[in-house]
């Protein structure tokens, strides 16, 4: 399993588990609190602020940032969509972070996420 596989799953399943903040403001606070074991950004945010007021805490407190293909795909990862029967997801709201403050339980995809070298 690769970093491109398991980064969609450990995502998902703390959705499940009420342990995801998703957007600046609810990112920036788990941050603060000390509460986030890892913090995804999208590639395609362009407002270099929003990137260093995410990535100096996170430095901070030693929290890996990896990095999603864009922002749409971060939103459809986060839940932040309606899901068709079909399982294709629909109206997706972009989303240019999102916090992971609790696994929700132990898996491989975390255990490859936790040795990825930004």
């Amino acid at each position: 399993m690769d970093i491109n596989t398991a980064l969609p799953l450990v995502i998902r399943k703390p959705k499940v588990h009420g342990g995801l903040a998703h957007g600046l403001h609810e990112a920036a606070k788990a941050i603060e609190q000390h509460n986030a074991h890892l913090c995804v950004l999208a590639d395609d945010c362009d407002q270099p602020d929003y990137v260093k007021l995410v990535k100096a805490p996170c430095a901070d407190q030693n929290v890996k940032v990896p990095s999603a293909p864009s922002a749409k795909t971060l939103g459809e990862w986060a839940g932040l969509c309606k899901d068709r029967f079909e399982g294709k997801a629909r109206k997706v709201v972009g989303c240019s972070c999102v916090v992971v403050k609790d696994y929700g339980e132990q898996h491989e995809a975390v255990e490859v996420v936790q040795q990825h070298k930004d």
